[in-house]
């Protein structure tokens, strides 16, 4: 068995423990403070061995790793054994306490706001009808994102051969935008006025004048009927 002052044997903290060191060795309690410091600074675990080479000489990073994990017990702050290393880490009961919650805006994409304009103003409305006023054919995924936002949903089916399923707009819908029912959708002028409207329109509703803007549109009575 080789004794420690024989070659190839290390110390744990990388110095010669036969060399004396220059300067007094700080009282546990310092190397305490020293340690916390480091952890506190550290966004990662920091191993025993790395600790040792931080502290001045002759300190003893174990022992004081384990009056510091004691000084913490049942504090907010735990000191922690990751794997080999260490870290500060919220008390378990109180993780509830670092949690936020936060409002993340979703922006509808094109074809979405313009599926969603239609079925508001032509509900109820089936797909075939989507796809002819739009121009293009209708994506599944755009039905699912308006779906998963609470804001359409299916209507009563078609009395026409192949009995299609029909889409209008829910109670969520109109609450989200402080509707008090579907004949409270705003017309073109406020929507242009509003800024929400470019030079192309609205799709599948006329641009012939303000005058209809009051009218009520189409189906509109049939909205939550099943």
């Amino acid at each position: 068995m080789s004794t420690p002052d024989e070659p190839g044997d290390a110390p744990e903290n990388g110095r010669d423990p036969l060399t004396p060191s220059l300067f007094p060795v700080p009282p546990l309690a310092e190397q305490e403070r020293m340690i916390e410091a480091i952890l506190f600074a550290s966004a990662e675990p920091v191993s025993t061995a790395e600790l040792n080479k931080r502290l001045p000489d002759g300190c003893d990073a174990a022992e004081a790793l384990a009056h510091l994990r004691a000084r913490f017990t049942g504090r907010g702050v735990n000191l922690v054994k990751v794997g080999d290393a260490w870290a500060l880490r919220t008390a378990p009961d109180l993780g509830w306490l670092m949690r936020t919650e936060m409002v993340e805006t979703r922006r509808l994409s094109r074809a979405a706001t313009e599926t969603l304009a239609i079925i508001a103003y032509h509900q109820p409305v089936t797909r075939a009808e989507i796809e002819e006023i739009r121009g293009v054919s209708l994506s599944r995924g755009t039905i699912d994102q308006l779906m998963e936002l609470d804001w359409i949903r299916f209507g009563r089916r078609r009395m026409t051969p192949g009995r299609p399923l029909t889409f209008v707009v829910t109670e969520g819908f109109l609450d989200h935008f402080g509707l008090e029912s579907p004949r409270d959708l705003p017309g073109l002028k406020e929507l242009r006025e509003a800024g929400l409207l470019d030079s192309r329109g609205l799709p599948g509703v006329q641009h012939g004048g303000d005058d209809d803007e009051g009218e009520d549109l189409a189906g509109q009575s049939e909205l939550f009927e099943d």
